[in-house]
């Protein structure tokens, strides 16, 4: 290849095939859900979907896109409403449906722009046609975003060239599974966190070393498993740590929560003023992960976890104020313009957090529960507040939507009735039942590509842009 591939040829070491070979026997071994289904048999069902959508919608589309036989405004329609009724691949986020519509909504000549796209998903001959294909359409992504800015176009409104290996790497595997990899920004960041390997920005070298990994971990869990793998186990081994690292994350900051303060300090030492609560929460040095331990903490705090209530109880306060101030700790991280209202206010819910850019507010409410949160008896107080509010936030901030969410470590309920009655007596838009993790996911998202992922339509916003459950692992789908 007449060009450098950086650190794609580097072969893992016997320490790093342990470490890869740790995450394969803990995604093997792990317990079953409640329905008594393993990981493994959660994915296989999955893959077998993925697969009957690929062959019997997605192949045939994409033939007849790259035939000519279909109009690029039609594939990109078709594509998105695929994705939609079949959400397997992620493709709906940032860097798959929400980059092709930046790319043909700002690209200044639709025959270049089709020319380039057909050109660039196409599935490559061999390696150095991988290589050529990803840097001319990163250039030519480049190209458009620089002349869309020059006429005068919203900066935020370009397509990102980082999106590139993402949406590229997803068609080509749509061609070939066996062969090509999706370029997912989770796994990109799992490997990277396990020291396996680390992208350069090269995005053509870094995709083709990402190749080969998985070329590699392909042959080491085959062996190890005793049994094939495939590209899309591998991916499957990596999704399954990327969970358990922000379990990790979360199990840090509470280790460094419950840590016992000593009564007595040693002579001539200084002695903190800071409540058990505030010394724990400010300490980050128990975690490797992006997320500060204030916010880290939110999923065991949301389980109403009694060691966390006799800390918060030695610190002054109640678990209930530190989960709602943690929550509006997080949304401030993200961006947000954030105010705690909840306890000593009256009939309010528990805090604010407008976009203000973005004209957009989120009234939150938080439910510790050591279970999971069931609908009770409060649902007319519940319209009542959120009904005043929200007037509020019409008629003083002028914002055009607002997003009601309920924030708790799981839910018993679909809520469907709450759902629709909130959508019809009141000025929420949408109202979202966010798990305590994927609030966590979605500050670790940012906080990892604060330039990727805004509050906007194209980021954050979307999430809350349909009522219902929010998982961790659907922020991944959205926003890695």
């Amino acid at each position: 290849m007449s060009q450098s591939t950086g650190n794609s040829r580097i072969p893992l070491t016997p320490e790093l095939k342990e470490v890869a070979l740790a995450a394969l026997k803990a995604y093997l071994n792990a317990p079953a859900d409640a329905e008594g289904r393993t990981p493994t048999d959660i994915e296989v069902e999955g893959d077998r979907h993925r697969v009957e959508v690929i062959e019997k919608i997605l192949t045939p589309l994409l033939a007849g896109y790259l035939a000519k036989e279909v109009s690029a405004a039609d594939f990109k329609r078709k594509v998105d409403g695929t994705n939609k009724q079949n959400p397997l691949w992620g493709f709906s986020g940032i860097k798959g449906q929400m980059f092709f519509n930046m790319l043909m909504n700002t690209a200044d000549d639709a025959s270049e722009c089709d020319n380039q796209l057909r050109s660039a998903i196409r599935e490559p001959a061999n390696e150095e046609d991988a290589v050529t294909q990803l840097r001319n359409f990163r250039s030519y992504v480049e190209r458009v975003g620089e002349r869309f800015v020059a006429g005068g176009g919203d900066a935020r409104g370009r397509p990102k060239p980082s999106s590139v290996p993402f949406f590229v790497s997803y068609f080509w595997q749509i061609q070939r599974r066996d062969v090509w990899p999706v370029y997912y920004t989770n796994t990109v960041q799992v490997v990277e966190g396990m020291n396996l390997w680390a992208a350069t920005g090269e995005t053509a070298d870094d995709y083709l070393a990402y190749k080969r990994l998985h070329e590699i971990l392909v042959n080491l869990f085959s062996e190890a498993a005793g049994k094939p793998f495939s590209l899309y186990d591998v991916e499957h081994v990596f999704w399954f740590k990327g969970g358990k690292m922000l379990d990790a994350s979360s199990a840090a900051a509470v280790a460094s929560l419950t840590r016992p303060v000593p009564a007595i300090q040693p002579s001539g030492a200084a002695t903190s003023t800071q409540p058990p609560l505030t010394q724990a929460l400010q300490s980050s040095l128990h975690s490797d992960s992006y997320v500060p331990p204030i916010v880290a903490v939110i999923p065991k705090l949301a389980l109403n976890d009694p060691e966390l209530q006799e800390a918060a109880r030695r610190s002054g306060t109640t678990l209930e104020r530190a989960f709602e101030k943690s929550i509006n700790a997080a949304f401030t991280v993200l961006g947000f313009e954030t105010q705690l209202l909840g306890q000593g206010m009256g009939r309010v819910p528990d805090g604010q957090a407008i976009a203000v850019d973005e004209s957009y507010a989120l009234l939150w409410d938080a439910k510790a529960r050591s279970d999971s949160y069931r609908m009770g008896t409060d649902d007319r107080v519940m319209r009542q507040y959120i009904d005043t509010q929200s007037r509020g936030l019409k008629r003083g901030r002028a914002v055009r939507n607002i997003y009601y969410l309920i924030i708790s470590s799981g839910f018993s309920d679909e809520f469907d009735d709450l759902i629709r009655t909130l959508k019809m007596e009141t000025n929420v838009d949408e109202v979202c039942l966010v798990e305590a993790a994927a609030l966590v996911a979605i500050v670790d998202q940012k906080l990892r590509a604060p330039l990727s992922v805004n509050l906007g339509s194209d980021g954050i916003q979307r999430l809350f842009s349909s009522s219902g459950r929010i998982t961790a692992s659907d922020v991944l789908k959205h926003l890695a």
